[in-house]
C-alpha cells in the first residue's frame, strides 16, 4: 500500500436515495481514506437525501437531475427518458472534469447514469449490493460493471458469478462503537441508565405502521415503565410530538432523525426496525435484541427475506406490518421481560456480525486501480 499512500487516487462513488444507500457509501469513502491519500466526489440526486446528508460527512457531492419511474402514468414518468438522458450527458460532464481512476455505485437513482457514463469513458467501475434482492439498478448495470461486491450468498441468481465478491455490508465504525457508553447515552437523551429502554427506528424517512402502533401505546409504555427513543421520520415527527406532550412522561424521546446513532444503539435493550440491509448489519455489530417489521412495499419483498434470514437463525423476531396495530406492544413486551430470550438472541447475532466490510471493498476499488 506503500505507493499508494504517495499517491493520490480519484475516486466517484455514487448513489443514494435514502439512508441504506448513503450510509454505507459514507462508510466505504472513510475505509479508502483510512488506506490512501483519496480525492473522493459523490454524485447523487438533486433534492435527495444525500445532498444533506454526504457534506455533513465532510465530502463535496454533485446532483443529477434524476428520479425513480413511478408505477403509475404521471408527468413525472413522462419526463424520465429526458432526466435519464440529462443525467448521463452532466455524469459525463463531472467525469471528465474529476478524471477519477475508478467509479463506485452503491444503488439509487444517481448511480445508473453514473456508472453508464463511466463504462462508456472506459473507467473501471464496481457496484455495491446491499440486498438479497438487487435493485433494478444495479441488475441493469452488473453486466458492464468490473466488480459487484455483495452481502448475502446465492447472489449469481442475478450477477455474473465469475464478477461477485461476497464482503457483507459496509456500516459505520462510529455507529457501532458503543462499549462502555451507556451512561454518555442516557445523558445524551435524557434517560435513566438502569431503565428498560426501547429504540423505534423506521428507517430514515420514518415508518408509518410503526409509528402508529407506537402512538396508540405510549400510555401503556409509561405505565409499564418502559423508556422509548422513538425516530419517527420527519413526517409522522409533528403528530408524535404533540402525542408525548400531551402524556408529560420525561421517558419518551420523538425524534424525526437520530444524528448520533450510537448513543442510541447504547443506550437500547430492544430494538423495532423495518428490515432493510443496513439496519441489519448494524444489529447485528451492535447485538441488540431486534424485532423486524419488514415494508411490505420493498422490492420483491425483499425485506421480509431479510428478517426471515436472522429469524431462522434465531436472531431476531419478526412482526408483519398490517400485524403491528395488534401484536407490536404484546411482543415488546414479553420479550422486555425475557432476559433469557434476550441473552439467546444476543449471542446469536453476533455470530452474524461481519464488520469489516468497508474495508474489503476499498481493497477491491484499490485493486481495481492497481489493474
Amino acid at each position: 500500500m506503500e505507493n499508494s499512500r504517495q499517491h493520490r487516487h480519484k475516486i466517484v462513488i455514487s448513489g443514494g436515495g435514502t439512508g441504506g444507500h448513503i450510509f454505507p457509501a459514507i462508510a466505504i469513502a472513510n475505509a479508502l481514506k483510512n488506506k490512501c491519500n483519496a480525492d473522493i466526489l459523490f454524485v447523487g440526486a438533486k433534492g435527495r437525501m444525500e445532498m444533506e446528508k454526504v457534506p455533513a460527512a465532510g465530502y463535496p457531492i454533485e446532483g443529477l437531475w434524476i428520479s425513480g419511474l413511478q408505477r403509475k402514468i404521471t408527468l413525472k414518468n413522462l419526463l424520465f427518458p429526458f432526466k435519464v438522458l440529462a443525467s448521463i450527458t452532466k455524469a459525463r460532464q463531472i467525469l471528465k472534469k474529476f478524471n477519477p481512476e475508478v467509479v463506485v455505485g452503491v444503488g439509487g437513482y444517481a448511480s445508473g447514469p453514473t456508472l453508464k457514463a463511466a463504462v462508456r469513458l472506459k473507467i473501471p467501475t464496481l457496484i455495491q449490493e446491499q440486498n438479497s434482492f438487487p435493485g433494478i439498478t444495479n441488475k441493469l448495470l452488473a453486466k458492464s460493471v468490473r466488480k459487484i461486491c455483495v452481502a448475502y450468498e446465492g447472489m449469481e441468481k442475478f450477477f455474473p458469478a465469475e464478477k461477485i465478491v461476497i464482503t457483507g455490508n459496509p456500516i459505520r465504525h462510529e455507529v457501532i462503537k458503543i462499549e462502555g457508553k451507556k451512561k454518555e447515552a442516557a445523558a445524551f437523551f435524557g434517560l435513566d441508565q438502569n431503565k428498560n429502554t426501547v429504540l423505534i427506528v423506521g428507517g430514515s424517512q420514518g415508518a408509518l405502521a410503526i409509528n402508529k402502533a407506537i402512538h396508540k401505546q405510549l400510555e401503556q409504555f409509561v405505565r409499564d415503565d418502559i423508556q422509548l427513543i422513538w425516530q419517527t421520520g420527519k413526517y409522522y415527527y409533528p403528530q408524535a410530538l404533540e402525542a408525548v406532550e400531551k402524556i408529560k412522561s420525561k421517558q419518551i424521546k420523538a425524534v424525526a432523525f437520530i444524528d448520533r446513532m450510537e448513543m442510541a444503539y447504547a443506550m437500547a435493550d430492544l430494538i423495532i426496525s423495518r428490515a432493510g440491509a443496513i439496519a441489519i448489519s448494524e444489529i447485528c455489530a451492535v447485538a441488540k435484541p431486534p424485532i423486524f417489521i419488514p415494508l411490505p412495499t420493498a422490492a420483491e419483498d425483499h425485506q421480509t427475506k431479510n428478517a426471515q434470514a436472522l429469524v431462522e437463525k434465531n436472531a431476531a423476531m419478526m412482526i408483519t406490518n398490517q400485524a403491528a396495530a395488534t401484536e407490536l406492544y404484546p411482543a415488546i413486551s414479553e420479550l422486555i421481560s425475557n432476559n433469557e430470550k434476550q441473552t439467546e438472541l444476543r449471542n446469536n447475532l453476533r455470530k452474524l456480525a461481519r464488520t469489516n466490510a468497508a474495508d474489503q471493498i476499498a481493497d477491491e476499488i484499490l485493486a481495481l486501480i492497481k489493474k
